[in-house]
């Protein structure tokens, strides 16, 4: 005797679910579009009262004006671009090995003030950056990293989020299968590099992505001030602080700082929501 799934949700149900579900991916993905649109429109479209979401005659001249404006700049924008991109690519890398490893130890090896520690972190996700901007400034002086790369980096490997959402993965890891492998004669860091990281790939990329959009868009004003060291927002900014003739300019700005980031969220868009999904679950 077959018995058949019951139908949670009637036919009209379902269509409704999915109108409210479009609706709101239209209104969030509004703003992205929007900013696609007018990176291509002329001035005179861009100043349009109403805006208009789509560009009517698209045109490359903000793009090309950027370009002009870049090579005219003292220090050459490729410089920008190292700094930006090893700022990134280091820190990003730096915060996922730290993360990880502390994650795993946290997660797996119950010592004295371990519980303490997880739950200082979990208080720290509550403070705002702005909040801790003069200590850290305090701190970065006392080390003597002020005015170099290690006042940005450094502390971007100690990001709460990043850990606390890898300790959450972590739990869901059994610990049949770590105890397993060293009964196999497995060493510690053999058994975090080849069996945990492999395990909890959703989870690192999800903290990945989140590195790379916030490294990404830093302008470490406040920490480094010679001009050589700067970033890529930081330069861009300067260039579309001219005032409202720049507006065109500032359209194409604000695309060229975001693509990087979004290209690196879609790539890992599936890890991102299995990660969220598993945050919670224990073993």
């Amino acid at each position: 005797m077959k018995i058949g799934l019951q139908q949670t949700r009637s036919i009209g149900g379902n269509i409704l679910v999915y109108l409210i579900l479009i609706l709101f991916g239209a209104f969030f993905a509004w703003p992205l579009i929007f900013a696609i649109n007018n990176a291509f429109k002329p001035l005179n479209e861009i100043f349009l009262f109403p805006p208009k979401l789509w560009v009517q005659q698209p045109t490359l001249d903000n793009f090309q004006d950027l370009f002009v404006m870049m090579g005219k700049s003292r220090i050459t924008f490729s410089r920008y671009i190292f700094n930006t991109v090893f700022i990134t690519a280091a820190g990003t890398f730096g915060h996922i090995i730290i993360a990880s490893m502390g994650a795993y130890v946290i997660s797996k090896y119950k010592f004295p003030g371990s519980q303490l520690f997880f739950k200082i972190v979990i208080i720290t996700l509550m403070f705002n950056g702005y909040v801790t901007q003069i200590p850290n400034f305090l701190v970065m002086n006392r080390l003597g990293w002020v005015d170099t790369f290690a006042s940005v980096i450094i502390p971007a490997f100690a990001m709460p989020l990043g850990f606390f959402l890898l300790k959450q993965f972590m739990d869901t890891v059994p610990m049949t299968l770590i105890e397993a492998a060293k009964i196999d004669g497995a060493k510690e860091l053999s058994i975090f590099w080849r069996i945990v990281m492999p395990t909890i790939k959703p989870a690192w990329l999800t903290v990945m992505v989140f590195s790379v959009n916030a490294l990404w868009q830093t302008r470490a004003s406040n920490f480094i001030f010679s001009e050589q060291l700067k970033t890529l927002p930081y330069a861009l900014s300067q260039i579309v602080a001219g005032g409202v003739q720049r507006a065109g300019v500032g359209a194409a700005v604000t695309l060229f700082i975001m693509i990087v980031p979004l290209v690196v969220f879609i790539s890992a868009q599936s890890n991102i929501i299995e990660t969220m999904a598993s945050s919670g679950i224990k073993e």
